[in-house]
């Protein structure tokens, strides 16, 4: 079975990293499919921040494709496969649904994230950069995305006005990651990763100034580095 997990897990990287060029066009919802039209929600980061995805599909095809070449029947790679086979498979549709539908993208995408740390949890401490690695930036990257998407829903479905739906969603994003942070500080990439997206909300409440929004954003940031500080492994 160690064999078969590795191959579902690169085939399912395969699968994920390809979405984009199977559903071309997106780059985040469009105003249109919510009932509040929102032109630039201020939870969402700035678009340049969006081209982490290319590290983490290919960071991911490359870690998974070693896992299988290399280390298929090697049971320090073994506890982590199936989750992460999990997430990158629900991953590979969410193109598609988040197309047709913003409410049930965004339930999906916290499904990706519980079994991406899930396997995050379960990863090995041999090859580092190629078993950890790949999967402490994704999930990070999906901490920042799943509570970005849900503000977004908030706001565009009215049940928030947009600034208070992002600090909620700012405030969940930073409760999670400072946890995940503090309780694995051997995958400092982790947090670096959730840095990275708050940086990006930080530029794109810029221009109009958000100062709640940016202040929080900041918070985060600091927190995150704050439980580098600490020792709890």
């Amino acid at each position: 079975m160690t064999r078969l997990w590795a191959l579902l897990c690169f085939l399912a990287a395969l699968c994920f990293a390809a979405a984009p060029w199977l559903v071309p066009g997106f780059n985040g919802y469009e105003p249109s499919q919510f009932p509040v039209v929102l032109e630039d929600p201020p939870v969402q980061p700035a678009g340049y921040a969006f081209a982490i995805w290319g590290l983490i599909y290919g960071w991911l095809v490359i870690g998974t494709g070693f896992g299988l070449l290399r280390r298929s029947d090697d049971v320090d790679w073994a506890p982590m496969r199936p989750p992460l086979f999990a997430s990158l498979a629900v991953g590979a549709i969410w193109l598609p649904v988040a197309q047709w539908s913003p409410v049930l993208a965004t339930l999906l995408i916290w499904v990706m994230l519980g079994t991406a740390l899930v396997a995050l949890w379960r990863a090995g401490d041999t090859d580092r950069w190629l078993q950890q690695g790949p999967v402490a930036v994704y999930a990070g990257w999906l901490s920042a995305a799943a509570c970005v998407g849900t503000g977004v829903v908030i706001g565009g479905y009215g049940w928030m006005p947009p600034t208070p739906a992002a600090l909620l969603s700012l405030s969940v994003c930073m409760a999670l990651s400072v946890t995940i942070q503090y309780r694995l500080h051997r995958a400092p990439e982790y947090g670096m990763t959730v840095i990275w997206a708050l940086v990006g909300v930080v530029v794109a409440n810029g221009q109009p100034f958000n100062a709640a929004v940016t202040g929080l954003a900041l918070v985060g940031m600091i927190a995150i580095l704050g439980v580098r500080g600490t020792d709890t492994e």
